[in-house]
């Protein structure tokens, strides 16, 4: 069950993964690791954009939508969800624990990596 932890709240695996299942559910998932670590392993169709990445895209995002974000154990995806809050969006969430966490399906490789900025990228297949 989600919990709210400095004001952001967090979600855990099954969690997570009742909203990937769930093809009604439109709420992004995004990774904010770097670019080697996601493709040593991420959750299979969510994007990759690093964390450092984000502010230049910000305005790029719609804020009406609802978003997850994930990275290797819950740190730097809480500091991007709590940088979206900051920024006026009200439906963020942080996936706690990460990638370590993570226990269902992993993919590899490049599958999605966001090199510029489409947000029809962001969308799950």
């Amino acid at each position: 069950m989600s919990e709210i932890i400095g004001g952001i709240s967090h979600i855990d695996c099954d969690e997570l993964q009742h909203i990937l299942q769930n093809s009604n559910n439109k709420t992004l998932v995004i990774d904010v690791r770097e670019p080697e670590e996601y493709i040593a392993g991420h959750i299979p169709g969510i994007p990759l954009i690093p964390m450092n990445d984000i502010p230049y895209y910000l305005g790029d995002f719609d804020m009406d939508r609802e978003y997850v974000f994930v990275c290797r154990s819950g740190g730097r995806s809480y500091q991007v969800a709590r940088y979206f809050k900051h920024n006026g969006f009200d439906k963020v969430h942080n996936y706690s624990g990460g990638m370590l966490e993570w226990c269902y399906d992993i993919a590899e490789g490049p599958e999605n990596i966001i090199k510029e900025f489409n947000p029809a990228l962001l969308e799950r297949k």
